[in-house]
């Protein structure tokens, strides 16, 4: 196996992996708004969150940012409960080019520090490897496609509900947004790092 297929397969096991149920439970809370007919923003926002995390996984793993692990901890717990909150304080279940723009920028900035939590495991991997360019990218590339395949379970999982249990947009985003909210609380208190 080489090494790019080596790190993409980590990249999508590292998010996939039911471990990395905090990440899992961001990218639930990111999408609970959207629908299957809103796939291209969708796949455009969980770029905008892997940019974000690529940038502080490339900085961390380099050694050029270091910021303690508990810390960062709790702060992707934060990311998960002012999702949900910013889920449960949209009005409406209308698509909205404003609202859509602030989470591009949300995703983002999330993504910084969700990179930073995937460091610690990318630098452990790379203890031997001579160069990081390859592993990186293709982890990152993994990352992402793991994402995606969330993502689609997920607007998929959406679809059904809506379509043949008559389930409403409004209900499913309270269901997503609420567990994430609550789960993101507990894991704030067991995460606190003062």
């Amino acid at each position: 196996m080489n090494l790019f297929h080596l790190y993409f397969g980590l990249g999508i096991h590292h998010i996939l992996n039911f471990e990395a149920y905090d990440h899992i439970l961001f990218i639930i809370t990111l999408v609970a708004v959207y629908q299957l007919k809103h796939w291209k923003k969708i796949v455009i926002l969980v770029t905008a969150f892997t940019l974000g995390h690529t940038t502080t996984l490339a900085l961390a793993t380099l050694g050029i940012l270091r910021v303690q692990a508990t810390l960062v901890e709790f702060l992707i717990a934060v990311t998960i409960f002012l999702t949900s909150i910013t889920n449960l304080l949209q009005k409406s279940d209308k698509f909205s080019r404003r609202v859509h723009l602030f989470k591009y920028s949300l995703a983002m900035f999330f993504g910084l520090i969700h990179g930073l939590g995937f460091s610690s495991y990318l630098r452990s991997l790379l203890g031997s490897e001579q160069s990081i360019l390859v592993p990186l990218f293709s982890f990152n590339l993994g990352v992402e496609a793991g994402q995606l395949v969330l993502v689609t379970v997920i607007i998929l999982t959406n679809y059904l509900l809506i379509r043949f249990f008559s389930m409403r947009q409004h209900d499913w985003r309270l269901v997503l947004s609420g567990a994430g909210m609550g789960v993101s609380v507990i894991l704030m208190g067991s995460r606190w790092p003062w």
